[in-house]
């Protein structure tokens, strides 16, 4: 080693000792107010987003956005990063398209690189059954205006040749269908780039404050209530994905919403294996790469309500069997690590976005498996209910009421797998 290398580890050390001491921070950390004339309560991407929206599209400044922990702590950054807009329902189609746009031009409109890796989400079919809903699924999409690509056995050989498509496989591969606009983005690149972008302009961040209770008026909600004391504000929205219902309730709403613990885990890293996101609906398992080469693998929900931040070794087990079996040569990996999010689930699996029925509060939940993927499209949104109480087009199909009409939007098929 020479003297010059010891002198730049001896830099590189003492500098990991400063604790980056010379970085400017990338948002500003503030103390609360004592009113604004917004409040979100929730500092993941759906939250940040709303408040960037607040202020880049209708110049809404005075916001505070209120986090129990600190900024993507929660779902945000216990996901699984797929961004996709491959949806049954026009409804849907539209929605989730939309934030797959605004996702493709987002590195620079924040000038933060989020990362996004447009490889292809690929969806498997294991029976003749599956074909057929599959085509159906893949014209419905470009009926809706959105790329869809039927597969044959060949043309999924040449995308992922690890797959095990032999005849004698437990689990035989007819076919599929991909979406080759989609793949992952970097989640905590998500949340710090419209943190970045919401505190340049003026939106105020508060970490480590959890909303405790609301502040009500005349049965309207002017406020929260948090251990640093009351915030009030001409409105309140919440974002806060698992613990929608419980916090709605602290201010009298029922929301038909379930929370479940959705898993996945990584293995450790290794050299380029994967070309794309694949997915097994009939398996409940799909598999990705990320940038630093772990194996990414994600699965279906426990099914019990939880709140715990793990999941059952029994999904565990389904999940490693199926990739043992979709992949036999990751069955010498070793996992890295596992974790779980908390998921907000609703009856017709479609998110709900906008007014409660207590005034002065607003909501943005119900994503279940698929928040990631429309951070963007929530935010723009909710933000557009908060500035000028109408429904943006893209929302009104989403709203609360439709559990009373019955107008509901099953997008089961299409968001049953968490990605």
């Amino acid at each position: 080693m020479t003297p010059r290398t010891r002198y730049s580890l001896r830099n590189l050390l003492a500098a990991a000792r400063r604790g980056h001491a010379d970085w400017a921070p990338a948002w500003r950390e503030a103390e609360p107010k004592a009113a604004y004339d917004i409040v979100i309560v929730g500092g993941g991407g759906h939250g940040l987003a709303t408040a960037y929206y607040l202020a880049k599209n209708h110049g809404i400044t005075n916001v505070a956005v209120v986090e129990a922990g600190w900024i993507g702590g929660g779902n945000t950054g216990r996901n699984t990063t797929i961004v996709r807009s491959n949806y049954l329902y026009p409804e849907s189609a539209r929605l989730y398209d939309f934030s797959l746009k605004l996702y493709e031009g987002l590195s620079h409109e924040l000038n933060y690189n989020i990362m996004l890796s447009p490889r292809g989400v690929v969806t498997l079919a294991h029976s003749r059954h599956d074909l057929d809903a599959q085509s159906r699924w893949a014209n419905a999409m470009r009926c809706n205006g959105i790329d869809a690509e039927l597969l044959d056995l060949p043309a999924l050989q040449a995308l992922e040749p690890r797959l095990n498509c032999g005849r004698d496989a437990r689990f035989p591969i007819l076919g599929g269908f991909v979406q080759r606009r989609a793949g992952p983005a970097r989640h905590d690149a998500v949340a710090w780039g419209y943190a970045r972008a919401a505190s340049a302009l003026g939106v105020e961040i508060v970490q480590n404050c959890p909303v405790t209770g609301f502040l009500t008026q005349g049965g309207r909600v002017v406020g929260v209530q948090t251990p640093l004391g009351p915030i009030r504000a001409e409105q309140v929205a919440l974002a806060v994905a698992g613990h929608s219902s419980v916090l709605a309730r602290k201010a009298g709403v029922e929301l038909p919403v379930t929370s479940y613990a959705l898993q996945a885990m990584v293995s450790e890293p290794v050299k380029p294996v994967l070309n794309t996101v694949t997915l097994s609906p009939a398996l409940g398992t799909y598999w990705s790469q990320s940038d630093k080469g772990e194996v990414v693998i994600g699965g279906a929900l426990d099914h019990f309500p939880s709140y715990a931040q793990r999941g059952s070794f029994d999904v565990m087990q389904q999940v490693l069997a199926a990739t043992a079996e979709m992949f036999p040569t990751l069955g010498r990996l070793r996992l890295l690590r596992q974790w779980a999010g908390i998921v907000d689930v609703v009856a017709d699996s479609s998110p709900i976005i906008g007014p409660t029925p207590v005034p002065g509060l607003a909501i943005n939940c119900g994503w279940g498996t698929g928040g990631f993927k429309a951070i963007p499209v929530g935010g723009w949104t909710l933000a557009h209910w908060l500035a000028t109480g109408r429904h943006h087009a893209l929302a009104e199909p989403f709203q609360l009421a439709r559990f009373h009409t019955g107008r509901l939007i099953d997008e089961a098929a299409a968001a049953g797998i968490a990605h």
